[in-house]
Protein backbone atom coordinates (compact mmCIF):
# COMPACT_ATOMS: atom_id res chain seq x y z
CA UNK A 1 0.00 0.00 0.00
CA UNK A 2 1.44 3.54 -1.06
CA UNK A 3 0.73 6.25 0.96
CA UNK A 4 0.62 9.80 -0.53
CA UNK A 5 1.11 13.05 0.68
CA UNK A 6 -2.43 14.77 1.40
CA UNK A 7 -3.16 17.32 -1.00
CA UNK A 8 -2.86 20.95 0.21
CA UNK A 9 -5.79 22.87 0.81
CA UNK A 10 -6.72 25.34 -2.02
CA UNK A 11 -7.97 28.40 -0.95
CA UNK A 12 -10.84 29.68 -3.23
CA UNK A 13 -11.32 33.42 -4.25
CA UNK A 14 -13.34 35.51 -1.66
CA UNK A 15 -15.26 37.81 -3.70
CA UNK A 16 -14.38 41.47 -2.13
CA UNK A 17 -16.52 42.93 -0.35
CA UNK A 18 -16.87 46.92 0.17
CA UNK A 19 -15.67 46.83 3.65
CA UNK A 20 -11.98 48.12 4.26
CA UNK A 21 -11.30 48.87 1.19
CA UNK A 22 -13.82 51.09 0.46
CA UNK A 23 -13.04 53.18 3.40
CA UNK A 24 -9.39 53.81 2.53
CA UNK A 25 -10.63 55.09 -0.74
CA UNK A 26 -13.04 57.50 1.13
CA UNK A 27 -10.12 58.38 3.20
CA UNK A 28 -7.58 59.18 0.14
CA UNK A 29 -11.15 61.25 -1.32
CA UNK A 30 -11.06 63.07 2.58
CA UNK A 31 -7.13 63.63 2.51
CA UNK A 32 -7.21 65.02 -1.01
CA UNK A 33 -10.06 67.81 -0.09
CA UNK A 34 -8.40 68.76 2.73
CA UNK A 35 -4.83 69.09 1.04
CA UNK A 36 -6.59 71.45 -1.08
CA UNK A 37 -8.27 73.26 1.73
CA UNK A 38 -4.68 73.55 3.01
CA UNK A 39 -3.42 74.75 -0.13
CA UNK A 40 -5.54 77.18 -1.00
CA UNK A 41 -5.87 78.59 1.97
CA UNK A 42 -2.61 81.01 2.28
CA UNK A 43 -3.67 82.90 -0.42
CA UNK A 44 -6.97 84.05 1.13
CA UNK A 45 -4.94 84.85 4.10
CA UNK A 46 -3.82 87.48 2.72
CA UNK A 47 -7.03 89.54 1.30
CA UNK A 48 -7.04 92.96 2.27
CA UNK A 49 -9.83 93.39 4.88
CA UNK A 50 -10.69 96.81 4.07
CA UNK A 51 -11.73 96.47 0.88
CA UNK A 52 -14.88 96.13 0.17
CA UNK A 53 -15.56 93.18 -2.36
CA UNK A 54 -19.47 92.75 -2.69
CA UNK A 55 -20.02 96.63 -3.99
CA UNK A 56 -22.55 96.50 -6.87
CA UNK A 57 -24.27 99.49 -8.54
CA UNK A 58 -26.65 98.02 -10.62
CA UNK A 59 -29.05 95.21 -10.78
CA UNK A 60 -27.42 93.99 -13.64
CA UNK A 61 -24.12 93.74 -11.90
CA UNK A 62 -25.52 91.61 -9.01
CA UNK A 63 -27.49 89.00 -11.17
CA UNK A 64 -23.68 89.23 -13.22
CA UNK A 65 -22.20 88.18 -10.10
CA UNK A 66 -24.37 85.20 -8.77
CA UNK A 67 -24.01 84.02 -12.59
CA UNK A 68 -20.03 84.00 -11.92
CA UNK A 69 -20.61 82.58 -8.49
CA UNK A 70 -23.39 80.07 -9.55
CA UNK A 71 -21.04 79.15 -12.95
CA UNK A 72 -18.00 78.60 -10.30
CA UNK A 73 -19.26 76.39 -7.92
CA UNK A 74 -20.91 74.10 -10.47
CA UNK A 75 -17.64 73.85 -12.33
CA UNK A 76 -15.68 73.26 -9.22
CA UNK A 77 -18.46 70.54 -8.01
CA UNK A 78 -18.51 68.61 -11.74
CA UNK A 79 -14.81 68.58 -11.47
CA UNK A 80 -14.39 67.00 -7.85
CA UNK A 81 -17.06 64.57 -9.39
CA UNK A 82 -15.55 63.91 -12.41
CA UNK A 83 -12.20 62.89 -10.13
CA UNK A 84 -14.12 60.93 -7.87
CA UNK A 85 -15.77 59.09 -10.66
CA UNK A 86 -11.71 58.80 -12.71
CA UNK A 87 -10.39 56.88 -9.19
CA UNK A 88 -13.71 54.94 -8.94
CA UNK A 89 -13.06 53.56 -12.34
CA UNK A 90 -9.35 52.95 -11.91
CA UNK A 91 -9.90 51.41 -8.36
CA UNK A 92 -12.63 48.82 -9.70
CA UNK A 93 -10.42 46.19 -10.49
CA UNK A 94 -13.62 44.89 -12.95
CA UNK A 95 -15.76 45.01 -10.54
CA UNK A 96 -19.59 45.65 -12.05
CA UNK A 97 -20.55 47.36 -9.22
CA UNK A 98 -18.19 49.97 -8.86
CA UNK A 99 -17.58 50.43 -12.13
CA UNK A 100 -21.90 51.57 -12.61
CA UNK A 101 -20.93 53.78 -9.76
CA UNK A 102 -17.96 55.67 -11.26
CA UNK A 103 -20.41 55.90 -14.39
CA UNK A 104 -22.53 57.34 -12.13
CA UNK A 105 -20.21 59.42 -10.33
CA UNK A 106 -19.72 60.72 -14.50
CA UNK A 107 -22.80 61.60 -15.09
CA UNK A 108 -23.15 63.73 -12.12
CA UNK A 109 -20.20 65.53 -13.78
CA UNK A 110 -21.72 65.83 -16.85
CA UNK A 111 -24.93 67.67 -15.50
CA UNK A 112 -22.75 69.79 -13.38
CA UNK A 113 -20.88 70.68 -16.57
CA UNK A 114 -24.44 71.38 -18.32
CA UNK A 115 -25.54 73.52 -15.19
CA UNK A 116 -22.61 75.98 -15.46
CA UNK A 117 -23.10 76.28 -19.28
CA UNK A 118 -26.79 77.03 -18.98
CA UNK A 119 -26.36 79.53 -15.50
CA UNK A 120 -25.98 82.88 -18.18
CA UNK A 121 -29.08 81.71 -19.06
CA UNK A 122 -30.66 81.07 -16.01
CA UNK A 123 -29.41 84.59 -15.08
CA UNK A 124 -31.14 86.38 -18.30
CA UNK A 125 -34.48 84.83 -16.98
CA UNK A 126 -34.13 86.24 -13.74
CA UNK A 127 -32.67 89.62 -15.25
CA UNK A 128 -36.18 89.73 -17.40
CA UNK A 129 -38.26 89.08 -14.49
CA UNK A 130 -36.63 91.28 -11.90
CA UNK A 131 -36.98 94.31 -14.98
CA UNK A 132 -32.71 94.94 -15.06
CA UNK A 133 -31.88 97.26 -17.27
Amino acid sequence: MRLTPPRPHRRTRRPRTAGAFSRVRAGGVVAAVALTVLVCTPAMATADVGQVVALARTVDEVLGNIRDWIMGILAAVAVVFLTIGGLRYLMASGDPGEVEKAKGAFKAAGIGFGLAALAPLVVEILTGIVGGV
